[in-house]
C-alpha cells in the first residue's frame, strides 16, 4: 500500500476513517463544498443534483457522450460475440494500436455507471489515449444494465468478453499472459467480480485488476454517510437505486451473492495484484478502503491511492487538476508495471 503523506495525513483525520468533531461535521454539512480540492470545485458549479431513479433513467442513459479523437488516434471498431445467457450478441468495442503486432498485452475494460446507465463511449477518448499509450488491445464491453437486466447479466456478460479475448487471442495478437480487467465504479466492482470468478474457476488468468473507486458493497445503502461523504455526483439514493435494480430488492444486511457484491466475498486470496483509489469524499471511500485492507491481509498485492477533497469520478471530470494528475499517473504506472511495457 503506497500513500504519500498528504494522502496518509487525510484518511487519519478524516471522518472516512476516525470519527470527527461535532463542530467538523456541523461545518461539513453546512458547506460540504469547502472540503473539495479548490481545482475540482467549479464544474460541480454546473453540475445539478440528480438522484437517480426510474423517473429519470431514460434521460440521463440518452445523455450524449463526447466523441471519439479523431484520426491519427485509435479509432474504435465494434464486434459482436456471444455475451451471456440470454445474449446472443455482445457488443464489444475494441481499440488495437498495431493490428499487425503480435504479443500485445490487452486490457478489459468495464465501464461505470451504477448499473444503470453507460456504455463504452463514455470512456472512449481515455481509452483511446491509453491504447496508444502502452500499446494495448483494449477490449471495452456493452454489458447488460439493471434494471431490466438485474444479477448476474451484467457479470456474465463482463466474463463472456474475459473468456472472448483469451479465447481469440492468436487472433488478436495479443499475449493471454498480459490481460488487465479494470474499471471505474460499478465498472470497477464488475472487474473486481470477473477476478473472483475466474480465481473460483480456475480457468483464465488475470495479470492485474485495475479499481476506480469502485462500486462493492450493497451494504453501504444500509447505512447514513457521514454528511461530507457521497454529496457530489453519486450519492445514497442513487447507490440505493442502482443496488435496488441489479439485486431485483433492496439491500439486506444479512445475504446477497458475492459476486452481486465483491465486499461480500469471504475468501479474497489468490487474486491478481490490485491497484485501487478513490476520494476522501467519495461515497464509496470506505468500502474501497477496508476492501483494500482485506486484500493486503490475504496476501494480495496492492497499490492503493486515497485522494484528499475529491469525489466520485473526479479524475475523469478533472483530468487537468493536480489531484487528477496524480492519480492518473499512479494507476497508469501500476498498469504499466503489471503488464511489463516499458
Amino acid at each position: 500500500m503506497h500513500l504519500n503523506r498528504r494522502e496518509f495525513a487525510a484518511m487519519s483525520i478524516s471522518a472516512l476513517v476516525l470519527p470527527g468533531t461535532a463542530a467538523a461535521d456541523a461545518a461539513a454539512m453546512a458547506n460540504p463544498i469547502s472540503l473539495v480540492d479548490p481545482e475540482l470545485r467549479p464544474i460541480l458549479e454546473r453540475i445539478p443534483p440528480l438522484d437517480l431513479g426510474m423517473d429519470n433513467l431514460a434521460a440521463v442513459r440518452s445523455a450524449q457522450f463526447p466523441p471519439a479523437l479523431p484520426a491519427p488516434g485509435i479509432q474504435p471498431m465494434e464486434r459482436h460475440i456471444r455475451g451471456g445467457d440470454g445474449n446472443p450478441a455482445l457488443r464489444l468495442v475494441i481499440l488495437d494500436p498495431a493490428p499487425t503486432r503480435s504479443n500485445k498485452p490487452a486490457i478489459l475494460h468495464i465501464h461505470g455507471g451504477g448499473l444503470v446507465v453507460g456504455k463504452p463511449e463514455v470512456a472512449i477518448v481515455e481509452l483511446q489515449q491509453l491504447s496508444a499509450e502502452l500499446g494495448a488491445l483494449v477490449v471495452s464491453v456493452d454489458y447488460r444494465l439493471a434494471p431490466e437486466h438485474p444479477f448476474p447479466a451484467g457479470l456474465n456478460d463482463a466474463y463472456a468478453a474475459l473468456e472472448w479475448l483469451h479465447g481469440t487471442a492468436g487472433e488478436l495478437g495479443i499475449d493471454p499472459g498480459r490481460i488487465a480487467v479494470m474499471g471505474e465504479s460499478a465498472g470497477a466492482g464488475l472487474a473486481a467480480a470477473v477476478s473472483l470468478r475466474a480465481r473460483d474457476r480456475g480457468e483464465l488468468p488475470i495479470r492485474f485488476q485495475l479499481l476506480r473507486y469502485p462500486m462493492l458493497d450493497d451494504r453501504t445503502v444500509l447505512h447514513a454517510p457521514p454528511p461530507h461523504v457521497g454529496h457530489f455526483i453519486w450519492n445514497a439514493k442513487s447507490n440505493a437505486f442502482g443496488w435496488r435494480s441489479v439485486l431485483g430488492r433492496m439491500p439486506v444486511m444479512d445475504n446477497a451473492p458475492a459476486e452481486a457484491a465483491p465486499a461480500r466475498a469471504t475468501r479474497l486470496h489468490a487474486l491478481p495484484p490490485t491497484w485501487i483509489g478513490v476520494g476522501t469524499l467519495d461515497l464509496f471511500a470506505q468500502e474501497t478502503v477496508r476492501f483494500a485492507e482485506r486484500l493486503m491481509a490475504a496476501g494480495v498485492s496492492v497499490e492503493m491511492s486515497v485522494v484528499p477533497g475529491a469525489y466520485h469520478g473526479f479524475d475523469a471530470m478533472v483530468p487537468g487538476a493536480r489531484v487528477s494528475a496524480g492519480f492518473i499517473a499512479s494507476w497508469k504506472s501500476a498498469l504499466r508495471r503489471a503488464l511489463n511495457v516499458n
